[in-house]
């Protein structure tokens, strides 16, 4: 079953198994309609008993979530607190990495900034190796990533010295991405549809109860606590 939700269409593979689809042209840009689409969606995931595993792709192949919205288009998303008592922003993220479900972030085109947080904030990523460019360029334009990037990448890339490679305001290619921690995999774009769809309805036979203690005793040794993520959405402000 297909279902739209604005920005984003959901195919229900199987009761267990979403694919959550982002498709807002041109450029699948994070403005206030984006965070109002996955806070809704992020409410029917976490009270839905069959679900176990969601993967978020994109229809555009060159823009998985191309940016963060710093034309006047981001709503509420700043100011507004939400269920986490964090800003909508951080808030959507810190949901997806408390949620009991599984996230796959199945990654194909460009992901930078507060949309590089976004695929931080699953539980894994795998890219298309020729088809990818992440990164976090916010010291280049005299901001800060305000959504978490800085407070996760440590934990991902392995050592304070690679997350300081945000310093360089630089896009990651997959296997660079793969290389510093960054994904889980990067894989030969033929191959990753494939992949991440056999891993996706693996984790579908799961116990539920199971997958959610398990996210849990990770998140509790590995992510920032609340006050830092609140700390930099604090000081994160567009000159």
């Amino acid at each position: 079953m297909t279902e739209s939700a604005g920005p984003l269409r959901v195919m229900e593979e199987t009761p267990a198994y979403w694919r959550i689809i982002f498709d807002y042209p041109p450029f699948n840009v994070a403005d206030g309609t984006m965070f109002q689409a996955l806070q809704d969606l992020l409410a029917r995931i976490n009270v839905d008993p069959s679900l176990r595993v969601v993967v978020f792709e994109s229809a555009n192949h060159d823009f998985y979530l191309s940016h963060f919205d710093l034309t006047g288009k981001l709503g509420n998303v700043m100011t507004a607190v939400g269920p986490s008592g964090l800003p909508v922003l951080g808030d959507t993220f810190v949901r997806i990495t408390r949620s009991p479900v599984v996230s796959i972030a199945k990654i194909r085109g460009c992901v930078r900034g507060a949309c590089s947080e976004f695929v931080l904030a699953c539980d894994m990523r795998f890219a298309s190796r020729e088809n990818t460019r992440l990164g976090q360029p916010e010291v280049g334009v005299g901001l800060h990533p305000g959504g978490g990037g800085n407070g996760t990448s440590p934990t991902f890339g392995g050592s304070r010295s690679r997350a300081g490679n945000h310093s360089r305001a630089n896009d990651f290619d997959g296997e660079t991405a793969e290389r510093y921690g960054y994904v889980n995999r990067a894989l030969p774009d033929t191959e990753l549809d494939v992949f991440v769809d056999t891993l996706a309805r693996r984790i579908a036979s799961f116990d539920r109860r199971a997958l959610s203690a398990a996210k849990t005793l990770v998140n509790n040794v590995s992510l920032p606590s609340a006050d830092r993520l609140l700390e930099a959405l604090n000081s994160f402000r567009p000159r």
